[in-house]
């Protein structure tokens, strides 16, 4: 399925019956709306010396992963991601804990809920409800509302910037509204390019076409890491597809000897995430690598960030990768929306 109107509207909504790309495409005026969002919730400035953990799963947690890239070294404080039932042992009173679940009812995030009530910690929580917003209302814990209709990994944005105030608030991060303004209006321009409307040729559907059909291994560093992991995600629910991600430099030192193997196995690409302000070191090992594993891979694309801050091209990259994994889906003919496997894994585990 390569030819010419392969992604009008028309053709994506014959298979995204839900109507997902709307939901990424509204990407610009989620970021918006978040900021609003936590503004109307009145959060008290707290300085916690001891950091921020932003407790979460899946589409709710890779917002703090985000941040934390985000921030990078305007971070002053640890800005730690738990993806689990607990908080670290070196949690302490003087932490602040951002419990993120969209649905409200993540049983891992509820356990992190409690395990923080019980240390002390000051707690926030981000939800549209569930077990999670009963819980932390009738202890006035603060909530930010979090808006229904969404799938919690299409909430992407509102994950990201819920974090990045939160650990404004707190004193982990510098505040960073402005860039976030910015980069909105940056995510408009990109949607016009690269959504339905824009070109055939336009890169998220050119990297579709190239991905289609193989496992896709997705690569970054520093800025890029956690953007790389969201790729795989993405890739992984909407395509419905293996797919993978690893950070260089240390894929260096151990996956690439794996592409040794690769064309007897299967057919694999890999794409590189690359970013202006990565140490020069590694934007050429991007080059080095993709040479050497060039022979093993059905197709290997560099792709660069996009935007003048950081988070802007943050932000670039996680809507072109969004994107790419909704054209994967159309490209397959599967809905993105039904995540059955994940549905019967819940299902299993609420009944013993």
């Amino acid at each position: 399925m390569t030819a010419t109107g392969t992604f009008t509207r028309e053709a994506i909504a014959s298979v995204d019956r839900a109507g997902q790309l709307n939901d990424i495409l509204s990407m610009p005026d989620q970021l918006r709306d978040a900021v609003w969002r936590v503004e109307s919730s009145n959060l008290e400035p707290r300085d916690s010396p001891g950091g921020l953990v932003v407790a979460g799963m899946g589409g709710s947690a890779i917002g703090g992963a985000l941040a934390r890239a985000a921030l990078a070294d305007r971070a002053s404080r640890p800005i730690v991601l738990v993806r689990g039932y607990g908080l670290p042992v070196w949690t302490t009173p003087d932490t602040t804990v951002l419990c993120s679940s969209y649905s409200g009812n993540t049983e891992e995030t509820l356990g992190v809920y409690e395990a923080a009530g019980a240390l002390g910690a000051r707690r926030i929580v981000a939800t549209t409800g569930g077990k999670l917003a009963a819980a932390a209302r009738a202890e006035s814990v603060p909530v930010i509302p979090l808006p229904g209709g969404f799938q919690p990994r299409s909430a992407v944005a509102y994950s990201l910037v819920v974090a990045l105030e939160v650990a404004s608030l707190c004193g982990a991060g510098e505040g960073l509204r402005a860039e976030i303004d910015v980069a909105s209006a940056h995510a408009s321009r990109l949607v016009s390019e690269w959504g339905p409307d824009g070109p055939d040729d336009a890169l998220p559907k050119q990297l579709a076409r190239g991905l289609h059909g193989t496992v896709p291994l997705i690569a970054g560093a520093e800025l890029t890491a956690a953007i790389a992991y969201r790729w795989k995600t993405q890739i992984n629910e909407n395509a419905k597809t293996p797919c993978f991600s690893n950070e260089l430099p240390e894929l260096d030192h151990n996956e690439i000897a794996g592409w040794a193997g690769a064309r007897e196995l299967g057919r694999f690409t890999a794409v590189f995430l690359d970013d202006c302000d990565l140490h020069p070191r590694i934007r050429q090992r991007i080059e080095l690598t993709r040479g050497l594993i060039e022979a093993e891979a059905e197709g290997t694309y560099r792709v660069e960030s996009i935007g003048g801050n950081g988070i802007e091209r943050l932000v670039s990259l996680v809507l072109l990768g969004d994107l790419v994994s909704l054209y994967l889906a159309v490209l397959r003919g599967v809905d993105p929306t039904p995540v059955l496997m994940l549905e019967r894994v819940k299902s299993a585990l609420a009944h013993g």
